[in-house]
């Protein structure tokens, strides 16, 4: 096959190379903005994987995806399906626009390019986070017009309707990932975002309140629903199932890439406190109304405030057309250990 790929210099993107890339009958295009960051991931690959790795330099953000009236020539019949990975993934308020510019706007740029192109298949990568505010997560489109926690979870929700609508011109799936996470078996990570954003702000907390000794003494909470869930997912999973979706993936379907048994947020924020060493950390249930935050403490909260919407619920999500797809391959779904988080956890730590 050949395979076209947008946001594959990112965590998940390389992973998802090195997957496809070990088939020796496909030939892969990438698309990069820094072409030196897609000359230092193909020097990881073998002189005949290179061979069948082509950069592309351009940006999702521009018409044809800013590529050159050549390579569009190049490209023009002879695609067969595109990966859209390409996404900013920040859950601030006031980045409304440089979201939906990145989000939506490049998905419309994306799909506009693998039509010029005449690919067949199309496979956006979304979010399992575009359910919302919703506590049950389906494998079907939600609606756009609803209230969601932030603008990036509008913008992938856009996406998707988006996608689907080109429905006609080519087969679109999609796939939504939740959060995540490092490597299932080696625990290696490069991510800036989401649960890693999370802890270095931990992490940076313990920093400030460990330089003097009355800072140590003390005990700080953290306010969250301890019965709550995370969604973690290692990134070789998300990986695999994405891979499998090259040929697999069946048109106008949808698949939850979740974790079917999620920690509780408790458990979660133990295992955070383990692998910081940081033992003075504690939880506190945000439905207790008599707890009464000192102000180093509410500074702690508010450094992780954007996250706070994830660490309140618990969603239940529904994973049936991700087995389905999984069936009868070499993937196995998705049966995740604390042992396991715990590991990745402490892998980020011994190495950023």
């Amino acid at each position: 096959m050949n395979i076209f790929l947008t946001g594959s210099t990112g965590f998940l993107g390389g992973k998802l190379i090195k997957n496809l890339i070990k088939d020796e009958a496909h030939t892969l295009y990438v698309l990069v903005r820094n072409v030196q960051k897609g000359e230092r991931i193909l020097s990881q690959f073998t002189k005949e994987q290179q061979e069948r790795i082509h950069l592309l330099q351009g940006d999702i953000t521009l018409p044809a995806c800013g590529l050159s009236n050549e390579a569009l020539e190049q490209l023009t019949d002879k695609v067969d399906t595109f990966y859209h990975l390409a996404a900013l993934v920040k859950f601030d308020l006031d980045l409304r626009d440089e979201l939906f510019a990145a989000n939506y706007d490049g998905t419309k740029n994306s799909l506009e390019l693998a039509a010029q192109l005449g690919v067949k298949k199309f496979l956006y990568v979304s979010t399992a986070y575009t359910v919302g505010k919703r506590s049950v997560a389906v494998e079907e489109l939600y609606d756009p017009e609803v209230d969601y926690h932030n603008p990036y979870e509008e913008s992938k929700v856009k996406s998707e309707h988006l996608v689907f609508s080109y429905a006609a011109q080519m087969d679109v799936s999609i796939l939504r990932p939740s959060i995540i996470v490092g490597d299932s078996k080696t625990g290696e990570a490069d991510s800036q975002f989401t649960l890693y954003g999370f802890m270095r702000a931990i992490d940076l907390f313990k920093r400030r309140v460990n330089r003097s000794k009355e800072g140590q003494e003390q005990s700080y909470r953290l306010v969250a629903n301890k019965n709550g869930t995370s969604n973690l997912v290692p990134v070789d999973y998300v990986a695999d199932v994405l891979s499998v979706a090259a040929t697999k993936a069946k048109p106008g379907a949808i698949y939850n890439v979740t974790n079917p048994k999620p920690p509780h947020n408790y458990d979660l924020l133990m295992m955070l406190r383990d692998a910081l060493q940081f033992n003075n950390l504690d939880v506190i249930e945000d439905t207790n109304a008599d707890y009464q935050l000192t102000p180093v403490e509410e500074k702690l909260n508010e450094m992780i405030s954007v996250f706070n919407v994830y660490l309140a619920g618990s969603i239940n999500f529904h994973d049936e057309n991700t087995q389905e797809l999984l069936a009868g391959t070499a993937v196995e779904h998705l049966d995740m250990s604390d042992e396991t988080v715990l590991m990745i956890m402490e892998a980020y730590f011994q190495v950023k």
